[in-house]
């Protein structure tokens, strides 16, 4: 993104993001410069200054019709983020109005666009399940508990959903694969549906602090005792932050964008950090994701990639400040059977 970063400790907000009050002016994501030898920025003429048509090495492009707006020198349009997709990206923090209109913008060729709904997975095949437990997962006690954070595949034909982008009505099913992108963006009713969809139950609390913790109650999946960076457990920057370029509250009313989990040194894939793993085979309890649990309240636990330690240590992290409906990059899940 260009810029020089700035080290931010967030409070309690950093475990999953700060209510923003109104988008003020100024900050944002940079965005592409658009211009020079093989192009040109052109604002449309009309007494209201609206419309746009934006050039550059791949051709004119034209944007919806709006008030002017300019992210870091690059022009575009005060539209509502609804009508600002495929080749162009929607900026926070440059128009007023609701925050829902916003600079919308060009995107630079080879940046990350928050419309486009990656898929980097391919065909996602669960493993052999182990003992009398089902493909995927492991058993822990008297249940079964999925070995990796759960990504999603449509119920109709097996095909990845991409897990930066909330499921909403679609209909899909857990699975529990090493190497996936584990699934953010979801919501404590959606992740019991997909475990249901896959013949299994969202883990109670019970089972996920039995399945972190094991029989000898320990702190972190791998021990008592604290291991920096053993697990994806800590990040210097928040992604929001990163990302847009700012510390500005306004930030934290954008945590559903798709291109925070994509940003590098983020999200891992399932599995990744072999030590984070309990000694019943179970990987990444503590941080990468927050995973919901059964709580009808609404509880996810195990931290994620920024925080570990805000709501508690390791396998006793536990956020409690939203309801079962909440969603945003950072909460994610796995899945229980009882055999």
């Amino acid at each position: 993104m260009g810029r020089g970063w700035v080290l931010l400790v967030i409070p309690i907000a950093a475990a999953c993001g700060a209510e923003a009050s109104g988008v003020p002016g100024g900050g944002g994501l940079v965005a592409s410069s658009v211009g020079g030898a093989d192009g040109m920025n052109a604002m449309g003429s009309g007494a209201s200054g609206q419309g746009a048509s934006v050039g550059g090495a791949g051709g004119m492009y034209n944007l919806p019709e709006g008030p002017p707006c300019e992210v870091d020198g690059t022009l575009g349009v005060c539209v509502d983020v609804a009508v600002c997709v495929g080749a162009f990206a929607p900026v926070p923090g440059y128009c007023a109005g609701p925050s829902q209109i916003q600079c919308c913008v060009p995107i630079e060729a080879g940046t990350c666009n928050p419309n486009a709904m990656v898929v980097p997975d391919g065909t996602l095949t669960e493993a052999e399940g182990v003992g009398a437990c089902p493909a995927g997962m492991v058993p822990v006690a008297a249940f079964c508990i999925d070995a990796y954070e759960a990504a999603l595949v449509n119920v109709s034909d097996g095909s990845t959903w991409s897990p930066y982008f909330n499921p909403k009505s679609a209909s899909v099913r857990a699975v529990s694969v090493k190497g996936a992108v584990p699934q953010g963006y979801v919501d404590q009713v959606q992740a019991d549906a997909a475990c249901l969809a896959a013949g299994k139950r969202l883990c109670t609390d019970e089972e996920w602090l039995r399945a972190c913790r094991g029989p000898e109650k320990q702190v972190y999946p791998y021990g008592d005792a604290l291991v920096l960076g053993r697990c994806n457990d800590h990040r210097d920057v928040h992604p929001a932050v990163e990302y847009f370029g700012t510390t500005d509250s306004w930030i934290y009313s954008e945590i559903d964008n798709a291109c925070l989990n994509q940003l590098p040194n983020s999200l891992d894939l399932a599995g990744a950090n072999a030590d984070c793993v309990t000694p019943d085979g179970v990987f990444d309890l503590m941080g990468n994701l927050h995973e919901w649990t059964a709580d009808p309240a609404g509880t996810f636990r195990g931290g994620f990639y920024v925080d570990t330690v805000i709501n508690g240590s390791g396998c006793l992290y536990a956020t409690t400040a939203h309801d079962v409906s909440h969603w945003d990059y950072s909460t994610g899940f796995r899945c229980c059977l009882t055999p």
